[in-house]
């Protein structure tokens, strides 16, 4: 199959990064698209450096076995565990997700933005670099979020006890006066609509899906991988019950799917 042919690897602890996934779409609508769920390991954001590695590296062996031209990594989480081992790994190119604390920083009118992210994820090297590099512009007020990719695995995207998570969560970095959110994990782009109630029109809330997007299009038009078809097609697998993604899919995707189940991984 010739490069330009080929499809791109996504992968995500569950569903989160589909948030990511419609970015690429959007930014790439030629592309062949496979994209895996680890849904029997998820959330990675209480789990291992050392697991979510492993874990990463055989979801990227088996999207790389499926002819995947390049790879993302569509989790704040696995980034941080992972990604240096990928790009030692494979000869590809292979991007990754960063909290968006720099476009925050530039952004804020207080000086003070706040970070909802998984404990993975804030207790990060890598978080601590970002945070060094950026965190003189503004305060930076972290805040992980416990519970919460479980309810949005679970489709729960405005119950009561999400609604609850979110409020308590949200709720120190307004008394700190955040007036600009970042949402450092792919999941919580889902809760967006639910946090904008909660946290009103007056606050900025960012994620890094179309920034992603941007980036992994230019590492594609730098080695002429790009495709050239008239459209694109998706494929889903997930190393859970396959049945489950695939109920989730028309809401969180916007349209139904038939999803297979992770093999070799």
């Amino acid at each position: 199959m010739s490069p330009t042919a080929r499809p791109i690897g996504v992968f995500d602890s569950g569903v989160g990064g589909l948030t990511v996934l419609r970015h690429i779409r959007a930014a790439l609508p030629a592309e062949d698209l496979l994209y895996v769920a680890d849904s029997a390991h998820a959330p990675y954001g209480v789990k291992s450096p050392q697991f979510i590695e492993a874990r990463a590296l055989a979801i990227a062996e088996f999207l790389v076995a499926r002819d995947a031209k390049a790879l993302v990594v569509a989790c704040n989480t696995a980034t941080a565990a992972a990604i240096s081992r990928l790009r030692e790994r494979f000869d590809l190119p292979v991007v990754g997700m960063e909290p968006a604390v720099k476009p925050a920083a530039e952004a804020t009118r207080t000086g003070v933005i706040g970070v909802l992210a998984t404990s993975g994820t804030l207790e990060s090297g890598k978080f601590a670099d970002l945070v060094g590099r950026f965190g003189s512009q503004a305060r930076v007020i972290v805040q992980p979020c416990p519970g919460l990719v479980e309810r949005i695995e679970a489709g729960d995207l405005t119950g009561p006890l999400t609604r609850r998570l979110l409020e308590g969560f949200v709720a120190p970095l307004l008394e700190a006066e955040a007036d600009t959110l970042v949402l450092g994990c792919t999941h919580y782009p889902f809760l967006e609509p639910l946090l904008r109630e909660l946290a009103g029109e007056q606050v900025a809330i960012i994620e890094s899906g179309a920034a992603v997007a941007r980036q992994l299009a230019r590492r594609l038009a730098e080695t002429d991988f790009l495709a050239a078809r008239p459209a694109g097609s998706e494929r889903f697998f997930s190393s859970g019950e396959p049945g489950l993604l695939e109920a989730l899919l028309p809401r969180l995707w916007g349209s139904a799917a038939q999803v297979g189940r992770l093999t070799g991984g």
